[in-house]
C-alpha cells in the first residue's frame, strides 16, 4: 500500500509530507483548494506525462516521492529483479519534473525508465475519476480481469506454454522449408561449394597457427644469425671451455693444501663451467629449431593463402569457413533426405497446434460462461449507484484466425448508460460520473481479484447525493476492507464512511503572499466540523452539526 506522499515545489505545493495508513481514506475541502493538484502530483509519480508546467513559480524542479510497503510476493519485485534493479519490501518511487522541461525517474534511488516506471506503477495504484484518461483500465486489461475473476490462472499459464510450443514448431518448419527452397535453388552451386570446402578441411584456429609459422620460418635466418653470434660468443677468447677446465683442474690438485682458501673458488668456477655448458646445449637446440625446409615455407603459405581466398569467396572469416562448409552440407542432406525432415517437423507443428487449439478453445468457453457470471454481478452493483437503467456486458470476440499466448479471445467491457441505446465500448459511452460509478461497481467485484492493492477515486460522486451517494461510500468502505483506498470528495455520505479524513485548503502565506497548498489529518472533532460544512456550507449551522453526528455515528 502507499504509506507515504512527499509533495516539493509542485504548482501551490512548496512543501507536503503525507503518512497514509490502510483502509478507507477520504481528502475533502473547498472547489479549488488544490485537490486536483494532489492527484497530478500523484499521477506524476507514477508515470504520468511530465509537464513543466507542474513546477512551482520560481523553482527549478519539482520532485514526488511515494513510498509503498508490499508483501514480498508482490509482482512489482519480480518484474524490477528482472531488469537489475534492487528492491526489498519497500519501494521508494521519485519522479522529478524540471522546469526546463525533461523530467526523469528512480525507484529505490535507483534511475528507471519511464516505461518500466508505467509497468511498476500498474502493479501499484490506479487512479479512477472523471477523466478516461486517468481511469487505467485499458482495453488490454479487460481479458486479465475477466480471467481473474473467473479464476482462469492455470488455464492461461496452459495456454501460454502450449502457444510457445507451437510457435516454436512453426518457426522450425518454416525455416526448414526455406533452407529448402534455397537448397533447391542453389543445389548446383551447394554442391560445389560444399565439395571445395570437404576438399580444403578448414579447421577452426588454423589460420593463427599458420600465420605464426610463416612468421617464424621468413624470420629464421635472423634468429640462427642471432644464436651462432651467442654460440661464438661462449666459444670465444677469455671464456673458452677448455681453458677454464685446465684452470679448474690446476686449482682443484693445490686444493687440498690451500687449508680451504681455495674451496670458494673452485666452486665458483664448477658453476661456471656448468652453465656454459646448459648454454651450450641451449643455443644447439634453439638452432635446430630453427632449420626449416624451403618446402616448409612454400606449403605454410599455400595453405594460408587458400584458407584466406575460401573466406574472402564466402564472406566470412577463415575460423569460420568450418561453420559454412556444414551449412552447405545440411542444405545438402535437406534435399536428399526425401522430405523425411520436413514431415517431421510437420507432424510436430500439427501436434502443437492441435494442444493449443485445444487449449484455447477450453479457456475460451470458460471465459464466456466467467463472462455472464461478471455481467450478473456488476448488474447487481448498478442500481444503488443511480445506474439502475444502465446494462453492462463483457463481449468475447473469439477468432481462431488471430491466436496468441492468452488465446483466440478478445475481451472488451460495454455498456448502454440509458436505456434503448446500442452496447459501446465503456470508455467512449459513459459520461466522467458514470464511468467512475461503472468502475466503482467493477472494482467492488473485483477487488480481491487482479486488483492493484490502492485505489485512487477522483470525485465519483460528482452529480449524486442522498442515497447514491451513501451507496457510493458503502462500496468504497467495502473495497477498503481488502485494499487501501484514497477518495477525493464532495460528499458528506461518502466522507462519513471513511477510516481516515483530511482535509485539503488553499491559503496565503503570510511572508511570501503567494498561495500554497495544505493537508491536514483531521482529529474526531474536526472531522465532525468538516463533514458539517460538507452538509450546509459556508456558514456551519447547528442543524449541520447534528447531521453530520448522525452521519458519523451511523458509520461507527
Amino acid at each position: 500500500m502507499l504509506t507515504a506522499l512527499s509533495i516539493r515545489d509542485i504548482v501551490l505545493i512548496e512543501k507536503l509530507d503525507i503518512a497514509l495508513d490502510k483502509g478507507l481514506t477520504v481528502l475533502t475541502g473547498e472547489t479549488g483548494a488544490g485537490k486536483s493538484i494532489l492527484l497530478d502530483a500523484l499521477g506524476l509519480a507514477l508515470g504520468a506525462r511530465g509537464d513543466s508546467s507542474l513546477v512551482r513559480a520560481g523553482a527549478e524542479r519539482g520532485v514526488v516521492t511515494a513510498a509503498f510497503a508490499l508483501p514480498r510476493s508482490h509482482p512489482a519485485f519480480a518484474i524490477l529483479r528482472e531488469q537489475g534493479v534492487d528492491a526489498d519490501g519497500e519501494l521508494v518511487i521519485r519522479r522529478i519534473q524540471n522546469a526546463d522541461g525533461p523530467s526523469r525517474a528512480a525507484i529505490n534511488d535507483q534511475p528507471v525508465s519511464l516505461n518500466l516506471l508505467r509497468q511498476i506503477a500498474m502493479a501499484l495504484a490506479e487512479i479512477h475519476g472523471q477523466h478516461a484518461d486517468r481511469a487505467l483500465v485499458e482495453v488490454t486489461a479487460h481479458r486479465r480481469l475477466l480471467d481473474a475473476f473467473g479464476g482462469h490462472e492455470a488455464e492461461v499459464n496452459e495456454t501460454a506454454v502450449l502457444w510457445a510450443k507451437s510457435s516454436a514448431a512453426e518457426d522450425a518448419l518454416n525455416d526448414h522449408r526455406a533452407l529448402m527452397e534455397r537448397a533447391e535453388a542453389e543445389r548446383d552451386y551447394l554442391e560445389h561449394a560444399a565439395e571445395e570446402l570437404r576438399t580444403l578441411n578448414p579447421i577452426p584456429g588454423e589460420e593463427a597457427k599458420l600465420a605464426e609459422a610463416r612468421q617464424m620460418m621468413m624470420s629464421a635466418e635472423q634468429y640462427a644469425e642471432a644464436l651462432t653470434d651467442a654460440g661464438d660468443a661462449l666459444a670465444g677468447d677469455g671464456t673458452s671451455v677448455a681453458r677454464l677446465n685446465a684452470a679448474l683442474r690446476k686449482l682443484e690438485r693445490r686444493r687440498e693444501s690451500a687449508g680451504g682458501r681455495l674451496d670458494h673458488v673452485c666452486q665458483a668456477l664448477d658453476r661456471v663451467l656448468a652453465e656454459v655448458s646448459e648454454a651450450e646445449r641451449a643455443i644447439a637446440e634453439a638452432q635446430r629449431a630453427f632449420v626449416f625446409e624451403p618446402r616448409e615455407l612454400e606449403k605454410s603459405e599455400e595453405r594460408l593463402f587458400a584458407l584466406r581466398a575460401a573466406a574472402r569467396k564466402f564472406k566470412c572469416t577463415v575460423d569460420t569457413l568450418a561453420d559454412v562448409r556444414e551449412r552447405f552440407d545440411d542444405e545438402l542432406r535437406a534435399l536428399s533426405d526425401g522430405g523425411g525432415r520436413l514431415k517431421k517437423l510437420e507432424q510436430e507443428f500439427r501436434a502443437a497446434r492441435e494442444a493449443y487449439d485445444a487449449a484455447a478453445e477450453k479457456l475460451s468457453n470458460k471465459r464466456r460462461k466467467t463472462a455472464k457470471a461478471l455481467d450478473k454481478a456488476v448488474m447487481a452493483e448498478l442500481p444503488p449507484l443511480k445506474l439502475e437503467r444502465a446494462r453492462f456486458e463483457t463481449s468475447i470476440d473469439t477468432d481462431a484466425g488471430r491466436p496468441g499466448p492468452q488465446g483466440i479471445d478478445r475481451v472488451e467491457f460495454m455498456v448502454a448508460a440509458n436505456p434503448g441505446t446500442p452496447l459501446a465500448p465503456l470508455m467512449k459511452v459513459a459520461s466522467g460520473g458514470e464511468l467512475a460509478r461503472f468502475m466503482l461497481a467493477l472494482k467492488v467485484i473485483l477487488a480481491s481479484k487482479g486488483s492493484a492493492p490502492t485505489l485512487i477515486f477522483d470525485e465519483i460522486d460528482t452529480g449524486v447525493g442522498g442515497a447514491v451517494a451513501d451507496a457510493i461510500g458503502a462500496r468504497l468502505a467495502r473495497l477498503a476492507d481488502n485494499l487501501q483506498v484514497l477518495a477525493v470528495t464532495h460528499s458528506p455520505q461518502v466522507a462519513a464512511c471513511a477510516s481516515h479524513h483530511m482535509l485539503i485548503s488553499k491559503m496565503e502565506e503570510v511572508a511570501s503572499k503567494r498561495m500554497v497548498t495544505r493537508v491536514q489529518p483531521l482529529s474526531d472533532q474536526r472531522r465532525r466540523e468538516e463533514v458539517a460544512r460538507m452538509l450546509s456550507g459556508a456558514k456551519v449551522t447547528e442543524a449541520a452539526r447534528a447531521q453530520a453526528d448522525e452521519l458519523l455515528r451511523g458509520r461507527g
